[in-house]
């Protein structure tokens, strides 16, 4: 290779690399600390690298993209120094002897600059069309990628060439013994790591916590309850949820605090209506979710006749076109449909109900959902697993 080439590729590489390594930062910092601050390439809505960080877009098999990234600047600057570093010796010992099959390093570099040149345009697509966000940093990898690809192409081969060129030393250098095995032994340590990051999701929680909303967001009989209490009555530890029941992470928090009642002790949760509609809410200009009033004040006009839960699951596992459809369904779980009706729309529901959301005005919480744990709170939603730790930290028990 010339000097002039491998000059140029190894200073794109490093580039490269160094790219991938604020990458990196972005992610875990998107990912991980909850009190980073937003990087500098999150300039607004459209141009967000952190916001792309936090998708389930933002890793494959498990691995954030940026570490992929890594290693293929890696392997870039491996390819361009393959003759240097098979010269390194300790002892008349070549410690990387197998470089010795890599007989067209700049053919290698080409292949791996076009294709991976391909597979970001499939990323830049996704980016704009399905996240539609934009991170800057990805897209100047993209091309840098492609120039890497372009000026590391051999004089004497064309681009047909050059993937065919690379086919064919792979599958020699299979054919000798001693390669093959330590390629496939590489092969099933990388398939069982890539599996373990798959079904860990140890490296991409956005990803876990999207399955688990998933699983969260359908109706779940197993995770139900009746009355007016959710938990043990004589709990020391107190925890309060805010959520509106039109609300769809609402639903979320709202199955995995039932599911948290039937695996721990200890625990109370109280429930306070947070509705985001302009009739009832005067923090709010514009309703985000019309109708969410009058809901509310159906839950505690059915906490009178001992069924708030009841009728909480019931306005989160249905929607209802009209209130006629609404107390059809709360005369099947036994209410008194009359009576429900009279106090729904009665002076001291309309009370109870000012009075839950000025106290969640009074805590700083605008938006739904939000869960209040020993005077800490926290507005969105959390995987299950840390939910359950922290109710564990604050004095619940495993039953």
């Amino acid at each position: 290779m010339k000097l002039s080439k491998r000059i140029t590729l190894s200073i794109l590489s490093l580039i490269g690399f160094i790219t991938s390594i604020k990458l990196a930062m972005i992610y875990i910092d998107a990912n991980f600390n909850p009190y980073a601050l937003s990087s500098f390439c999150s300039i607004n809505d459209l141009i967000d690298c952190d916001g792309v960080a936090k998708t389930t877009h933002s890793q494959f098999f498990g691995i954030p993209l940026a570490f992929w990234g890594l290693f293929l600047y890696f392997v870039f600057l491996f390819f361009t120094f393959a003759d240097k570093i098979y010269n390194i010796q300790i002892k008349n010992f070549r410690i990387f002897g197998f470089v010795e099959v890599f007989k067209k390093p700049e053919s290698y570099i080409c292949a791996l600059g076009i294709i991976a040149f391909a597979i970001s345009m499939s990323l830049a697509f996704i980016s704009i069309f399905e996240i539609q966000k934009i991170c800057i940093l990805c897209f100047f990898t993209y091309i840098l990628n492609l120039i890497i690809g372009l000026i590391a192409k051999p004089a004497d081969e064309n681009y047909l060439q050059v993937f065919k060129t690379s086919f064919v030393d792979f599958i020699s250098a299979l054919k000798i013994k001693k390669y093959a095995i330590a390629f496939s032994v590489l092969v099933i340590l990388a398939a069982g790591f890539l599996t373990y990051t798959t079904i860990t999701y140890v490296f991409a929680p956005q990803v876990k916590l999207q399955k688990e909303l998933e699983y969260y967001s359908k109706p779940n009989d197993d995770y139900k309850a009746s009355g007016n209490i959710l938990g043990d009555p004589k709990a020391t530890l107190v925890v309060h949820e805010y959520t509106d029941f039109q609300c769809p992470y609402c639903f979320v928090l709202n199955t995995m605090i039932m599911r948290a009642v039937t695996e721990l002790k200890n625990v109370k949760f109280i429930h306070h209506n947070t509705p985001l509609d302009a009739a009832c809410n005067p923090a709010l200009k514009d309703s985000m979710h019309p109708g969410s009033c009058r809901l509310a004040k159906y839950v505690i006009a059915a906490g009178k006749q001992g069924k708030y839960w009841d009728m909480n699951n019931l306005l989160f596992d249905k929607e209802f076109e009209t209130e006629d459809a609404l107390l059809t369904e709360a005369a099947r779980i036994g209410l008194d449909t009359r009576k429900l009706k009279e106090d729904a729309y009665s002076d001291e529901t309309a009370a109870e109900l000012k009075k839950e959301i000025q106290e969640a005005i009074d805590l700083g919480i605008d938006g739904t959902p939000a869960i209040r744990i020993n005077q800490e709170t926290k507005i969105g939603i959390m995987p299950y697993e840390e939910l359950k730790e922290k109710l564990i930290k604050a004095g619940a028990k495993e039953r």
